[in-house]
């Protein structure tokens, strides 16, 4: 059996748009860029550490939020207000965490006192 080789040959441009490339399709049709996303790396790190520290309180490394706080050496309710983030959402978690969070949610909503229904928590910040 002989090999043989096939060659394809794609004609396209590429364009830089705004710091951002740009691929042009031949018949000048350009694909939608991919919506952008807006990871809060602060919103992102306080909902990681919520959910370690809850871990660690499950598995029995640390008893209260009290040696949370002594551990970490930072105030106890810091640690309450972080710790409440692990209720939200399964949606709103994934959301954080791919930057395509509600616009209305920041670290300091996360922080304040939310609704721990799921269903009340979509209407206060996605609805």
């Amino acid at each position: 059996m002989t090999e043989q080789t096939v060659t394809v040959t794609v004609p396209f441009a590429v364009r830089k748009r705004g710091g951002r490339k740009l691929v042009i399709t031949p018949d000048g049709v350009t694909e939608a860029p991919a919506p952008r996303t807006n990871v809060d790396s602060a919103l992102l790190k306080a909902l990681a550490r919520g959910f370690r520290w809850r871990k660690l309180l499950e598995t029995g490394d640390f008893s209260t939020i009290e040696e949370i706080a002594d551990a970490e050496n930072i105030n106890p309710s810091y640690v309450s207000r972080v710790l409440r983030m692990t209720l939200l959402a399964p949606e709103i978690v994934e959301a954080i965490v791919t930057g395509r969070q509600p616009e209305g949610l920041t670290m300091l909503t996360a922080m304040k006192v939310f609704p721990v229904s799921w269903a009340l928590q979509h209407r206060s910040w996605i609805a």
